[in-house]
């Protein structure tokens, strides 16, 4: 249909395009506008520890960019701005307040971004976006500004790899937090999120994905399922108020250990099978998350997840069986 409409004189284009029934135009426009998640050509582990960039919000907290310098071990750096419920838009415009901000973001840890990614000095930046995410996407400009902060980082320094953190949405969302993980992917993360970005073509350091949400999905149905031991119900994985309720959508360390895991491997290519079930908290609490044996399942977890999605760009590793000595 289209083909043929484009053949067609301007007036002529009018008239036909009143005779469209107005859903049908409505779902032409919607396809047109949003490029499709695309999958990414594999990146070639890297060679050295990374210096690292975090920029979003509480999702991204405190332990996550913590306990991933723990897993990486000696060389890897990190600096960050975060708020409470932060757009990029407002980190982004001078204009617009940013939560929580004095609270939150403390030098040495904390760099101005702008500053940061003009620089040029960092090996990979992680971006996110505020949740709930269609209110970024329709009333913050996400994706605009996904963008922004992408071709700043990128105009500093080409070889910049460029990370979208997936978070998730509230465990009692009305949808079903399962349901939107599931959904939200392909339709808003990588669709209308990175839509922007995609349309521009950018010639280097396109940007890659680390899945969150999608891990924890992954965690959780195995959890649910009873395949994980010291571990069987979503609950665990997210934080607790001083009166004991539950908090929605904030992780407990459980969950910062599992979100670490996902970034650790993303970021080093590497599995995080056989990495440290005992670790320290950025406060200096000292925790353990599950046994060893929960431990082991939950980083194979994370690692089959990281590998079976192209837009991590990790290649699983390739197993090469043994040659087989003719003589025996």
């Amino acid at each position: 249909m289209m083909s043929v409409l484009r053949r067609l004189p301007r007036r002529a284009l009018l008239a036909a395009t009143a005779l469209i029934p107005v859903g049908l135009l409505g779902i032409w426009g919607f396809t047109s506008a949003r490029p499709a998640p695309q999958d990414l050509p594999a990146l070639e582990a890297p060679e050295a520890p990374l210096r690292v960039y975090h920029l979003g919000h509480s999702l991204v907290g405190q332990n996550i960019p913590h306990l991933l310098a723990q897993f990486a071990g000696e060389g890897h750096r990190y600096n960050m701005q975060r708020g409470s419920g932060t757009s990029l838009r407002a980190h982004w415009e001078d204009s617009e307040p940013i939560l929580d901000f004095d609270a939150v973001n403390r030098a040495p840890v904390w760099r101005d971004p702008k500053e940061a990614l003009a620089a040029g000095e960092y090996d990979a930046v992680i971006l996110t976006e505020m949740v709930e995410l269609r209110d970024a996407l329709d009333y913050f400009d996400g994706a605009k500004y996904l963008h922004r902060w992408a071709s700043l980082a990128r105009s500093a320094n080409p070889d910049v790899r460029l990370y979208l953190y997936e978070t998730w949405h509230r465990l009692d969302d009305p949808v079903g937090w399962l349901e939107r993980i599931d959904s939200d992917l392909d339709t808003l993360w990588l669709g209308r999120l990175t839509a922007t970005d995609t349309r521009s073509r950018p010639e280097t350091a396109p940007i890659y994905l680390i899945p969150g949400g999608q891990v924890l999905a992954a965690v959780v149905r195995a959890a649910e399922a009873g395949q994980i031991p010291g571990l069987d119900q979503r609950a665990q994985l997210f934080a607790r108020a001083a009166d004991g309720s539950l908090d929605q959508i904030h992780l407990s360390p459980l969950g910062d250990y599992i979100i670490a895991l996902t970034h650790y491997a993303v970021l080093y290519h590497r599995s995080p099978e056989g990495l440290p079930h005992q670790v320290t908290l950025f406060d200096g609490t000292a925790v353990s998350a599950l046994g060893a044996e929960g431990a082991a399942r939950v980083q194979a977890l994370v690692w089959e997840v990281v590998t079976r999605l192209p837009r991590t760009g990790v290649q699983p590793a390739v197993t090469v069986p043994p040659t087989e000595d003719p003589e025996t």
